[in-house]
């Protein structure tokens, strides 16, 4: 789970309320305290615990207000704000400190030896306290975590930073109108960029293509992108070859089969859509590469049984109302948004063929990425923040409704609401609850990489000689640096680049991507 935005934003308010800076030292006291304070002031971190303690900050009632705070998300965010004090620079030198103690808990235990989980367990348990005073407390505690010494701060205050200043603060992201964008419109009003230094112009586009060539043009600093957009154009597939990194995955599932109601009845399995017209947004799009994956299983050949229909996202409502496609394998909210208008149903989600497969991303080119090392990072990391809220059930709802305003999705809260918590109806007169319809998971997984670059291969998009899995996956996905940025933000990535991929039909060995794509020649004749 990664750092909520209420661990990160909330108690700053609260802290900033009620610890007062002396301006002596820069502690955390009323300057007129100031030698009272240090001659009372433990020398070690054990006594003041202890101190604490005494003093009766704790007592036997519980305390229900950090019901929704983790405490690595609480410490993380109280530590960050009181020990940086508001300075940029000394808050990435302390989350550089934490990273060189190989993470917060064992900075923790540096500082305050083995009464660190008691600290903060007591003060999350046993306080009778209000919210305000809860935090006051641990604030005080994390304030004084490496800091309690006044002849410390201006060696700390004097210290390199790690990442330079933002090269640019005033960047263009585009997006298309759908909830796999979601991190990167919710970073908008929800302050995520703002959080970050970042003033973004989001730039709604309507089609992938349109996105693509703007990127080439430099018309972009950061795009919303397919999952498989960025191997498409370094590889040169659909355009002139414009080297791209994918940074992080914007969402997970999210997308589904739709079709149109004169078909209600008749669609049970994949081999029902012989002789279909089917709507897909792009060619080079998981969406895409999912609809042959399902067809072949059924039997089908894609480019002889079907005929897929390229249809920007935005215009696959109308197509289908239209009679223009009998079908599509669409982003939510448009896979929704056919059964609010009673023009089509659910037959399936993609979660039910490949459950947590990537659909979109974030990604910018490799030229501007070197231009703008720190800007790029700052921009990664509010949109791998914003994705780790957006992950919470909880805070669902309000991610809904800060996306439905018409300069972003511009669609009714009831469909966005039915993708976002995962109850639905599926226009055949069920109620269905699957919570992780959509998910939001920011980890760009090199295996997400082999399994699209197969699929590539297997559909003529790519030659066979051409497929280097692993350099593909290595030099496209940042996957290191997406770890990086997640730790940073007091997260538990994985370590691994690859994992074994589980879909409905078959199973991806990262490690034998050719074994797996003759596997699926050989089982289903394409």
């Amino acid at each position: 789970m990664l750092v909520s935005d209420v661990a990160v934003s909330a108690p700053h308010e609260d802290v900033k309320n009620f610890v007062l800076e002396c301006s002596v030292c820069g502690q955390f006291h009323p300057t007129n305290e100031h030698s009272k304070v240090m001659a009372d002031m433990p020398s070690q971190p054990d006594a003041l615990i202890d101190d604490l303690v005494k003093m009766g900050f704790y007592s036997s009632q519980a305390l229900d207000v950090a019901n929704s705070i983790s405490r690595v998300e609480l410490q993380k965010a109280l530590f960050l704000k009181v020990a940086g004090r508001g300075n940029p620079k000394r808050e990435r030198l302390v989350n550089e400190l934490i990273k060189q103690a190989g993470g917060l808990d064992e900075a923790f235990a540096a500082a305050f030896g083995h009464k660190s989980e008691q600290f903060f367990n007591d003060t999350l348990s046993n306080s009778r306290f209000t919210r305000r005073r809860f935090l006051r407390n641990v604030a005080i505690g994390a304030a004084l975590v490496g800091l309690a010494s006044c002849n410390n701060q201006q060696a700390i205050e004097e210290e390199p930073t790690v990442t330079g200043e933002l090269e640019k603060k005033d960047v263009k992201i585009s997006f298309l109108p759908i909830t796999c964008a979601t991190p990167i419109i919710m970073s908008e009003p929800l302050g995520f960029y703002k959080d970050h230094g970042l003033n973004v112009e989001l730039k709604k586009y309507p089609s992938w293509s349109k996105v693509r060539d703007s990127a080439i043009a430099g018309e972009l600093d950061a795009c919303h992108m397919l999952a498989p957009m960025p191997i498409a154009m370094t590889l040169g597939l659909d355009a002139t070859a414009f080297s791209t990194h994918l940074a992080s995955i914007e969402n997970n599932n999210g997308q589904g089969i739709a079709v149109a109601n004169k078909h209600k009845g008749k669609i049970k399995s994949a081999a029902d859509f012989k002789g279909f017209t089917i709507g897909v947004p792009y060619d080079y799009s998981n969406h895409n590469l999912i609809l042959r994956y399902y067809l072949a299983s059924g039997g089908l050949n894609p480019d002889t049984d079907v005929k897929i229909f390229i249809s920007p996202p935005p215009i696959a409502i109308a197509d289908m109302k239209a009679g223009k496609i009998d079908a599509f394998l669409m982003p939510d909210n448009f896979t929704q948004r056919v059964v609010y208008d009673d023009i089509g149903f659910i037959h399936i989600l993609t979660r039910d063929i490949w459950t947590g497969h990537p659909c979109c991303a974030f990604a910018a080119g490799e030229s501007w990425i070197k231009q703008h090392p720190n800007t790029f990072r700052a921009l990664n990391k509010a949109i791998i923040q914003a994705a780790g809220y957006a992950r919470n059930p909880t805070n669902r709802i309000e991610v809904a409704r800060a996306i439905a305003e018409e300069k972003y999705l511009n669609q009714p809260i009831d469909v966005l609401e039915a993708v976002m918590t995962g109850t639905f109806q599926d226009g055949l007169g069920n109620t269905k609850t699957v919570p992780d319809r959509i998910d939001f998971d920011p980890y760009p997984w090199q295996s997400f990489a082999t399994w699209i670059t197969t699929q590539l291969v297997r559909w003529d998009y790519l030659p066979e000689e051409k497929a280097d899995y692993k350099t593909i996956g290595e030099q496209i996905f940042l996957t290191d640096l997406a770890r990086e940025l997640a730790k940073e933000l007091g997260a538990n990535p994985p370590e691994e680049l690859l994992k074994v991929e589980k879909l409905q039909f078959d199973t991806l060995d990262p490690q034998k991507p050719q074994a797996y794509l003759k596997e699926q020649i050989d089982k289903f004749g394409v």
